[in-house]
């Protein structure tokens, strides 16, 4: 082997000839990473619920949606903003949780240990601006404010379009980032997915409860007229 080759390390992911210097395999098993972020994810998520019982005439439907909104905020924030701001996270000779969850999510997709442009891209937004958004949904549905529900059409409408992105991108390249079909089916689909039906139930119910509102005020127009 030429010295010069020691830097370019063998990689799991597809292709393999996708050039990632320094390239520091993964340490954690999948079993524990997965565990560990549904353990996360499962606190998150009893602490919103049980937080949001504290806010008079919240409906289960609404602090569901609460849990929602904030584990996706969270998730935006901490797991995909790590992504955006480390870029080289699978150099670490210590790596963190982070890295190694991003690791494991690259045998799904590859685009994230080559820092595809689109991906960095629909990242970082999602991460800097959805995130935050996430986080003020959970609060407007627990106070009620009247904004609530076009915020949650924003927020929704822009997951949909980064998902659309996301996907579309990969097909136009190849669609072939997968170590298997395994994890194409288990990360890059399965995964994925929760934000293409879960926000979409989103825009349609907020949509109704808009066009009721504004229904509602028309119709008191009308009578005061009379």
């Amino acid at each position: 082997m030429m010295a010069g080759d020691s830097s370019e390390s063998v990689h799991p992911f597809i292709p393999s000839d996708l050039i990632l210097p320094d390239y520091v395999p993964i340490i954690l098993s999948q079993s524990t990473i997965l565990s560990v972020y549904g353990c996360a994810s499962l606190l998150v998520v009893s602490f919103v619920w049980i937080l949001a019982g504290r806010f008079p005439k919240i409906s289960k439907l609404d602090k569901t949606l609460m849990c929602w909104w904030v584990f996706t905020g969270l998730t935006h924030m901490i797991l995909e903003g790590y992504f955006v701001f480390t870029p080289e996270f699978f150099k670490q000779t210590n790596p963190t949780y982070l890295a190694e969850v991003w690791k494991e999510y690259s045998k799904g997709d590859s685009r994230y240990a080559g820092r595809d442009s689109a991906v960095v891209a629909i990242e970082g937004i999602t991460a800097v601006l959805e995130g935050p958004a996430c986080i003020l949904a959970a609060y407007a549905i627990a106070t009620r404010k009247s904004y609530s529900h076009i915020l949650q059409i924003s927020i929704a409408l822009g997951q949909l379009y980064g998902t659309a992105v996301y996907f579309i991108t990969s097909y136009l390249e190849g669609d072939n980032f997968a170590a298997s079909p395994l994890y194409y089916y288990s990360y890059y689909i399965f995964a994925n997915s929760f934000w293409v039906w879960i926000p979409s139930l989103i825009v349609i119910r907020s949509w109704k409860k808009i066009c009721a509102a504004v229904g509602s005020t028309q119709e008191q127009k009308k009578t005061k007229r009379r």
